[in-house]
């Protein structure tokens, strides 16, 4: 391990997730600043979900043809840099509309390139994955708490601003990303839909997407939602914080604990957990201390998932096929999921309320528990 480009790879996770902090918790409030509707809204945060329904997996076939991801990271990094200047030239809902999905096409190709080139970097000790991805960690904390407070003081207008410095980082690191040797594996000359169409892969990506689609209306709505219940912006940036902090200590822990411990038994603890965490935000919000609690199980139905279906994807996809199971993973559970959360949230969030439109978030990660227990043993194998 002491070839691991270590800095390199978390400054990149840095950067990608500090703009994730910015755009999370504070677009949704941007663009209401901006007089959209609530179903408005939900189709404009959903744009950064839906391009990685495909685009993942458009950028993931290039990169496992070419064996060069680390160079349509950066091809993918400028691009999304370039689109986003948009926003700057405009606010009608056609025009952002297209600014952001242009600008996801291009965003949604690098982190599933990224987790490919940081696992094959890491080789057989994948299970030291968290301690770079935590620096991502790290990032949203910054982002997240800085904003929060900054908007306390200064107008929800300065965020685009604050999104175009992230941008400008990621840009710059992903020059730097060096490029990982791609092993050579037995099943190579097979096509990748001869593991996705196994039952426990597909079980696997399907409890994913439904994972994705549970937290929609918290991607979405859960800052709204909060100053709509009195808290002010520096608390919801705090509480989101919160659960990145706890994130952090599952992506250090885990390392200690992954050698023995079933990747598909965390999983299944994780469908638990997010059942528990989106029914105390759908009837607690009015209790500080609920609030908080919720927000400590980030810890599980983030950090310990992304962590367990990361792991997953790598054992089931290898080879040549990296790439692709990394955009498969993104673009089912992130896109497609993502997509339909966002989508849902912003159809009932008027017409049902937040509190049910939690609710129905809690059953669909009831389903994913379920689907994850049926196969649970085919997982592990």
């Amino acid at each position: 391990m002491q070839n691991l480009p270590y800095w390199r790879l978390s400054g990149f996770y840095f950067f990608y997730f500090a703009l994730v902090g910015a755009m999370s918790p504070f677009w949704a409030l941007y663009l209401e600043s901006l007089a959209f509707s609530a179903f408005q809204i939900g189709v404009l945060m959903s744009l950064l979900q839906v391009m990685r329904i495909f685009a993942p997996n458009i950028w993931g076939w290039m990169a496992d043809r070419s064996g060069k991801r680390v160079m349509i990271v950066q091809i993918a990094a400028l691009g999304s840099l370039l689109c986003y200047l948009g926003v700057f030239f405009g606010t009608s809902f056609a025009w952002l509309f297209a600014v952001m999905a242009t600008m996801s096409f291009f965003w949604s190709a690098s982190l599933p390139l990224v987790e490919a080139t940081t696992l094959s970097h890491l080789g057989e000790h994948s299970h030291r994955y968290g301690r770079i991805r935590l620096w991502g960690s790290v990032g949203f904390i910054v982002a997240v708490l800085g904003l929060g407070y900054w908007f306390d003081v200064r107008p929800i207008s300065d965020l685009p601003w604050a999104v175009l410095g992230f941008m400008i980082g990621i840009a710059l690191l992903a020059r730097h990303l060096p490029e990982a040797v791609i092993e050579v594996h037995v099943a190579d000359h097979l096509p990748v839909w001869h593991i996705v169409r196994r039952p426990e892969v597909m079980a696997l990506i399907v409890a994913c997407f439904l994972m994705a689609a549970a937290h929609g209306p918290y991607y979405t709505f859960y800052s709204i939602y909060l100053v709509d219940h009195g808290y002010t912006k520096s608390a919801v940036g705090g509480l989101w914080a919160l659960g990145v902090i706890c994130e952090i200590a599952v992506f250090m822990w885990l390392p200690r604990l992954l050698p023995g411990v079933s990747m598909a038994r965390i999983l299944l603890a994780t469908f638990a957990i997010a059942v528990l965490r989106f029914l105390i935000i759908a009837w607690g919000v009015d209790y500080p201390a609920w609030v908080i609690f919720a927000q400590v199980l980030h810890a599980a139905t983030f950090g310990a998932f992304h962590a367990a279906a990361v792991a997953l994807i790598h054992h089931h996809f290898r080879g040549r096929h990296q790439a692709r199971g990394q955009g498969i993973y993104n673009s089912m559970a992130f896109g497609a999921g993502g997509t339909l959360g966002g989508l849902y949230a912003g159809a009932i969030w008027d017409s049902l309320g937040a509190p049910w439109t939690f609710t129905i978030a809690a059953g669909f990660a009831l389903l994913g528990f379920v689907l994850v227990a049926w196969k649970l043993k085919a997982m592990e194998a």
